[in-house]
């Protein structure tokens, strides 16, 4: 089954902040990163426990927010600082999100912390590879997957 996003904003069309844009892209990010993982689990990966399960959805946000970046820059044109200011943004939205669904699995405990490191470690690395208006390279792509399947 196809997700469905929207991609209008709802009532009037003034000027969005920086933060309801991250917002929206954050919430975009996190359902696209949730159906693949339970994409995945129809395609016979078997998750052992909801541990490896957020894993794999972090994995997915991860690399969704370095496109992001690239695609801010690529396509919107986007100068440093104001990709900067978008990115970080959408990176507190999504802590948000990973903190609030890590609490309801798991419990107490530093669920952001674990997330940004890992979001730090993923950034170093994807900045090393490719992605260009025609999208993403190849090694891109298999850094991706290599990441997923080391979960």
């Amino acid at each position: 089954m196809a997700l469905r996003i929207k991609s209008h904003w709802h009532g009037d069309g003034g000027e969005k902040s920086v933060d309801e844009i991250a917002g929206a892209i954050a919430y975009i990010i996190w359902r696209i990163a949730k159906d693949r993982a339970i994409n995945l689990h129809g395609e016979d990966f078997v998750y052992l426990e909801d541990r490896q399960r957020m894993d794999v959805i972090l994995e997915y946000v991860i690399v969704q927010l370095n496109v992001t970046d690239r695609l801010a820059k690529i396509r919107l044109g986007m100068e440093d600082e104001q990709r900067k200011t978008l990115i970080y943004a959408t990176t507190k939205k999504l802590a948000a999100h990973v903190h609030g669904n890590s609490f309801d699995l798991f419990g107490e405990g530093d669920h952001i912390g674990p997330f940004v490191s890992r979001l730090n470690e993923r950034g170093e690395e994807y900045s090393e590879l490719n992605y260009d208006e025609e999208g993403p390279s190849y090694p891109f792509l298999r850094h991706f997957g290599y990441c997923i399947q080391q979960i």
